[in-house]
């Protein structure tokens, strides 16, 4: 169903909603309702119809006027029955005036009928005709429109139908037409109010959805806001790993698992070999390729439990969960070598990338995450003055262990 946006206004004499699309999707949204509610009250009109046929025969007995207005009776009854069924099948009830008018007019006439059939009971008619129109506009849901004309045909012909038939004084059926003008009155205003009451539900309940759903978008705009902003904010935009505060909140909580369930925990500082002078003399954006690539080939080395990051500018570091000394010095070692077969770009071809890496490993409970990156960092800086490409691994102890032990 399409969403309503525009202002609530209805017509001040018909109920119905100015708009036409606006009424349609009004009309389309209670049609089922409708449907079901207008076949039960017509099928329970008809019945109370032919239940007066008791009445009749009382008042008749089995005489020619009695056979007649039985089969009025039946008539009304039967029509009445098969448009019953006939609304409660149509799925285009809504849009099908006739369809609304025809079984009002069909009653509206066999009360008018009856008048002809049994002069003599005209004060009960009156009652009967005042609560078909009362029935017409409040129990037997339909357009005001069609529900008037019809009230207004039964009133009018019931009238006509007096006079003619009745041997009634001028003062009594100007009592009756006044009572029924009350009723239509009544009738009228009752059915024009509800008529805009349940427009203004229907508008005021369409507004609200309306105003839920830019909500829920609104909200769905701004979470989508948030995750962007923390894919942001937990990566580094030229390499695609993990951003230094990220990579330390991942490789705390590895470290805090280590010390908890006793296993070793490694660490490793990654510098790229004389970048700087790869910056000054092919320009950043070669140095930023040179990132990328080399970023790239650590993140393809490392198992999916290890955590790598950018640590800033040049420097990588790498959290190793379950890996004690030697698997770090295989595992850093691979890397080394996988940077070193790189192949350089065109622009660069004399160039020979190459990186250093400090490892640091923790099996103690009183080393913390960031003791650990600095021992990894220094033994990195020992690699850097001994030449580079190199791993060297720093012992806990020690501000480097194994310095003389660069692994080729």
């Amino acid at each position: 169903m399409s969403s309503i946006n525009k202002q609530f206004s209805v017509h001040w004499l018909t109920g119905q909603f100015r708009d036409v699309d606006q009424e349609a999707v009004y009309r389309r949204s209670i049609g089922s309702r409708v449907r079901l509610e207008t076949a039960l009250a017509l099928v329970v009109a008809a019945l109370i119809y032919g239940m007066f046929a008791i009445a009749d025969y009382q008042i008749l007995g089995l005489s020619r006027e009695y056979y007649r207005l039985i089969t009025m009776r039946a008539v009304v009854v039967g029509l009445c029955l098969i448009l019953a069924v006939l609304i409660a099948c149509r799925h285009r009830y809504s849009h099908e005036t006739w369809l609304h008018a025809m079984p009002l007019w069909i009653l509206a006439t066999g009360i008018i009928l009856i008048v002809p059939l049994r002069p003599e009971s005209l004060s009960t008619q009156v009652t009967a005709v005042v609560v078909a129109t009362m029935a017409f506009y409040l129990l037997i849901p339909n357009r005001l429109t069609v529900v008037t004309f019809a009230s207004l045909y039964l009133s009018i012909g019931f009238l006509i139908s007096a006079a003619l038939f009745v041997d009634a004084k001028s003062m009594g059926v100007v009592r009756v037409a006044l009572l029924l003008i009350m009723a239509n009155g009544v009738g009228f205003f009752a059915l024009l109010r509800l008529e805009k009451l349940q427009r203004r539900q229907f508008f005021l309940l369409h507004e609200e959805r309306d105003q839920n759903r830019q909500l829920l978008g609104e909200i769905a705009h701004r979470e989508l806001l948030e995750e962007q902003l923390r894919r942001v904010a937990e990566r580094d935009a030229l390499t695609g790993l993990n951003s230094r505060r990220h990579f330390m909140k991942l490789a705390e909580a590895l470290l805090q698992v280590s010390r908890v369930e006793k296993t070793p925990f490694s660490l490793f500082m990654i510098d790229v070999d004389h970048f700087k002078r790869i910056n000054d003399t092919w320009g950043h954006s070669q140095g930023d390729w040179v990132l990328a690539r080399i970023s790239e080939v650590c993140a393809h080395s490392l198992r999916p439990t290890d955590v790598i990051g950018r640590f800033g500018g040049e420097e990588f570091v790498v959290a190793l969960p379950d890996t004690g000394a030697d698997g770090a010095l295989r595992v850093a070692e691979r890397l080394r070598k996988r940077v070193a077969e790189l192949p350089a770009d065109e622009e660069m071809r004399e160039l020979r990338l190459s990186i250093t890496i400090g490892v640091a490993v923790a099996h103690g409970d009183e080393v913390d995450l960031q003791a650990l990156i600095t021992r990894a960092d220094r033994a990195l800086y020992v690699g850097k003055r001994e030449g580079r490409d190199r791993v060297v691994a720093c012992g806990e102890g020690s501000d480097a262990e194994n310095e003389d032990s660069g692994l080729q």
